[in-house]
């Protein structure tokens, strides 16, 4: 019986420490997987974190770009300010040496010369006792003789070839420092040929030197901005596309210029992200700021272009300047392609040097020097260009010999009398859709035509002077134009000269209805007239000046 007993305690005892072990066991299970569980969280924790600061970092990396890319265009006129835009002829001469021959190693040393190397003949006394020695040594010479002929003849080969390649390669390099030093030649008697030109003052040169300085103008890209441009790629960057003309004449330079367009502005003011849906969202910009914000960026533009023109204008050939802003875009009503003007300036040089632009309100500076603005540019409302480039183009002006080509045996504009003049010119906006009439010189206080242009709204009385001068017209015509426009009650008026126009007499008339055309600008006329109506002048006594 007490043997029973004390299996009975070793047998309780012995489950007891089982179930104890398995306890722990299973503790220790337990324990592995909430530190498992506790690990992943820790990881998923971090790794929530982790995406968490990337989207964050995403965000502000967006904002930063929106607000540099903002602060880009805000200094437009601020960057040109701290560079010099005067080219120098000289910088544009080639300066560069052509660089010295570099012949390379395989060529310039020579083959190594084969070595005729003869093994030193046995004893006699060897070759008495054993002759096939001396027969072994004779043909060991002959093997190695003939191993020295292709050796030689090998070495002749590989150096003639050598040679070939080392004379070809310098004749090369001569033919290549020739054409070298004809393109250095043709080069510089090109840069001075512009510069004599330039400073003589060819339209085409002049007009040549300030494209120049008009490309040379750097302007912000957006594709600088990886993160802006990636995200939102329709934000375009500055076209820089334009035409220069230059009139000797009146010594103005006129400008036609592609601006961009609205998506030069970010549609979106600013990012955000909204961590419940994990997404970056955008906050649209407002319809007021997207309007300020281009009209500062085209009016930069042209304040821009015309200081870089005359800080530039080392030979004092300019005296006036228009400039002309225009939109490549899609008219959304028909989905057509069109250009309109948006901004149209002419100023005159000591106007614009009293401007500290670093200071101006541009659009309020603009106003100030008479220029015509857009009042609604985001929606592309077009404007009228102050000047017709085709009326200044030279390519239409060296053709003008031919352009009545069936009026050339009539008289030259110049040639005609002042009274034949003035009835030419009443006779051609007669032509032109006006109800003109010529008025007599000793009775109208200096009117030349009353026209009528019938068109509703924008049209109204015109009074049309015309002078036949060869000389540039002075501020004083345009002063009588404008008493007698006043006199006459009339909406607009209209000088038409066979010269051009002084800086004064442009910025007398900047602000006020007056057209100017000057004798490019009269031929222009004539061509567009004449080419609709190829009979029509054939009973007017004028022909090209």
């Amino acid at each position: 019986m007490p043997r029973r007993k004390s299996f009975s305690s070793i047998l309780k005892a012995a489950a007891r420490e089982s179930a104890r072990a398995q306890r722990r066991a299973v503790a220790a299970q337990k324990q592995k997987a909430r530190e498992h569980a506790r690990a992943v969280r820790e990881a998923e924790k971090q790794a929530k974190q982790e995406y968490l600061e990337q989207r964050l970092e995403k965000v502000e990396e967006i904002n930063s770009e929106i607000a540099e890319w903002i602060q880009e265009l805000n200094e437009i006129i601020e960057h040109t300010l701290k560079v010099n835009d005067t080219i120098s002829f000289d910088e544009l001469r080639v300066k560069e040496t052509f660089p010295e021959i570099q012949i390379p190693q395989e060529l310039e040393s020579k083959t190594p010369t084969p070595i005729l190397n003869k093994p030193s003949p046995p004893p006699k006394w060897l070759t008495n006792i054993l002759p096939c020695i001396k027969q072994r040594y004779i043909n060991s010479v002959k093997k190695i003789d003939l191993a020295y002929q292709a050796a030689k003849k090998n070495y002749r080969k590989i150096e003639q070839e050598r040679i070939a390649k080392l004379e070809k390669y310098k004749t090369d390099y001569e033919k290549g420092k020739q054409a070298f030093a004809a393109k250095v030649k043709q080069r510089n008697a090109d840069v001075d040929e512009l510069e004599k030109a330039y400073r003589t003052g060819d339209s085409s040169a002049v007009a040549t030197y300030n494209e120049m300085v008009l490309e040379r103008s750097e302007y912000p890209s957006i594709q600088e901005y990886a993160s802006l441009f990636l995200e939102y790629g329709y934000i375009t960057s500055f076209p820089q596309n334009f035409r220069v003309a230059y009139v000797s004449d009146s010594k103005q330079l006129v400008i036609d210029y592609e601006l961009p367009n609205t998506s030069i502005i970010p549609p979106i003011a600013e990012v955000r992200y909204v961590k419940t849906k994990d997404e970056i969202k955008s906050k649209a910009r407002k319809a007021t700021e997207l309007k300020t914000l281009y009209q500062d960026v085209i009016s930069a533009i042209a304040l821009r272009c015309v200081h870089e023109i005359w800080e530039a204008d080392q030979a004092n050939l300019i005296e006036v300047v228009v400039f002309s802003g225009y939109v490549n875009t899609v008219d959304r009503a028909v989905g057509k392609d069109i250009q309109p003007y948006l901004i149209s300036l002419r100023v005159i040089k000591d106007r614009f040097s009293e401007l500290d632009l670093a200071r101006v309100d541009k659009r309020l500076c603009l106003k100030n020097l008479g220029a015509q603005l857009s009042p609604r540019p985001t929606e592309m409302q077009a404007i009228k260009p102050i000047v017709n480039f085709e009326m200044v183009d030279p390519r239409f002006i060296e053709q003008e010999g031919d352009i009545l080509s069936d009026l050339e045996s009539r008289p030259n504009l110049l040639e005609l009398s002042p009274s034949e003049f003035e009835s030419f010119v009443a006779s051609l906006f007669t032509q032109m859709g006006f109800e003109t009439k010529l008025t007599r010189s000793s009775r109208d206080g200096g009117v030349d035509s009353i026209a009528f242009d019938t068109r509703p709204i924008v049209g109204g009385k015109v009074v049309i002077q015309a002078k036949r001068y060869r000389n540039t017209v002075g501020v004083s015509a345009v002063r009588d134009l404008y008493g007698t426009m006043m006199n006459e009650g009339a909406n607009k008026g209209i000088l038409v000269a066979t010269s051009g126009y002084g800086p004064d007499a442009y910025d007398f008339a900047k602000d006020k209805p007056i057209e100017l055309v000057d004798g490019s600008g009269l031929l222009y006329l004539l061509d567009s007239w004449f080419a609709q109506n190829r009979e029509g002048l054939k009973s007017y006594p004028v022909s090209a000046r």
